[in-house]
């Protein structure tokens, strides 16, 4: 994909070679006039009519995505001065993007309606056509968000504050190389991560993937086996598995019920001993994907977790600290929500925390 650089970029870039006889304080002044870049796909577009009482709460992203875009046009000229952020559509994954991690054949065969019934009641889905376009734009904006921000890291040349993207869908955790589950069809963090290792070879060489989902990233566990240049982290429920349990690089179970407390202590520190982690490796991580699920709640139908509102926020937190240190592209992704009543309000004001968070936290660096 092309991307349309902020002029302030375009600008640095003109100036490459009377930047390089500059003094080194006036390169750093140079690169902290550019500002924070947070770019935001969205697919609510693609409708898809599910039969009656299904229970896979389709609307909820228009709601998430309406209410996150409120919130930042409700911020006044200032604030919106001081971070480059934009809301774009998801576009569709194209085929050979899909091909760089699932079965050719498993692909056609969704594209055209070739599934079983088997195959749709372990996706969780009806076949549509307009089911078809949802999933390619589940992908689409994933790989969009992880491009967008390895261009501009490439073009900054990785100074000053890494980019960060996100897309208000996506998360899809659970498809496989041959199959889906788990209202996962493909997986998009997996197809972003093997389509930016193969379009940023010399920028993007290791990945690291923070699964905070209430369930295991299963299917992205399996993809990547054996694959040293994507690292998988994934803390969730032990309670929780609805099919069989795959080893990611590093799996980090909690109880049933579990509290703010033990959920908080436990992340903290494993993020912060895979800082150590990355600091004695030879390859360093060069993007993070963070799985934003929020099932986590005590709120969610299907989570089995008691965390609170406030408990949830701080995972954020602690994520968006951690990957500024980091500092390192970020990308961030949906994952899980399942309102456990007709009053999707707790649901969707998780859901839409992570991303208005992410805009606080960003425009924060330059206040």
């Amino acid at each position: 994909m092309r991307l349309s650089l902020p002029t302030t970029l375009v600008g640095l870039a003109a100036r490459n070679q009377k930047i390089a006889l500059r003094s080194s304080s006036t390169i750093a002044e140079e690169i902290d006039k550019i500002k924070p870049f947070y770019r935001l796909y969205f697919n609510d577009v693609y409708k898809v009519k599910l039969p009656p009482r299904h229970r896979f709460p389709m609307n909820k992203y228009g709601q998430v995505r309406r209410k996150v875009q409120q919130t930042i046009s409700d911020l006044d000229e200032e604030q919106h001065s001081l971070i480059d952020c934009e809301f774009c559509v998801s576009p569709l994954s194209t085929f050979e993007e899909l091909a760089t991690t699932h079965c050719k054949d498993y692909i056609q065969r969704f594209l055209r309606g070739g599934q079983t019934e088997k195959e749709q009641r372990n996706v969780g889905f009806p076949w549509s056509n307009q089911g078809v376009e949802r999933a390619l734009s589940s992908v689409g904006g994933t790989v969009a968000a992880a491009c967008d921000v390895c261009e501009i890291w490439e073009a900054r040349n990785k100074k000053g504050m890494a980019p960060w993207a996100a897309h208000i869908a996506g998360g899809t955790h659970h498809a496989f190389y041959d199959r889906g589950e788990g209202f996962s069809v493909f997986s998009d963090m997996a197809v972003a991560a093997n389509v930016v290792l193969q379009k940023f070879p010399n920028s993007i060489k290791s990945i690291l993937m923070v699964d905070l989902d209430v369930h295991q990233g299963n299917g992205n566990a399996v993809l990547f086996q054996g694959r040293s240049e994507v690292f998988t982290f994934s803390l969730h429920c032990e309670g929780n598995y609805f099919s069989e349990k795959e080893e990611s690089d590093l799996d980090i179970e909690l109880p049933v019920g579990c509290n703010d407390q033990t959920y908080l202590m436990t992340l903290n520190h494993w993020l912060n001993q895979i800082y150590k982690g990355n600091e004695a490796r030879e390859s360093k991580f060069d993007l993070i994907f963070f799985q934003a699920g929020v099932d986590v709640l005590e709120d969610d139908r299907l989570g089995r977790m008691n965390l609170s509102q406030a408990a949830v926020k701080r995972r954020n937190e602690l994520v968006y600290d951690f990957s500024k240190k980091m500092n390192v592209p970020l990308v961030i992704c949906m994952g899980g929500g399942y309102p456990r009543t007709d009053d999707w309000t707790p649901i969707i004001e998780a859901h839409s925390n992570v991303y208005c968070q992410a805009h606080t936290y960003l425009r924060s660096i330059h206040d």
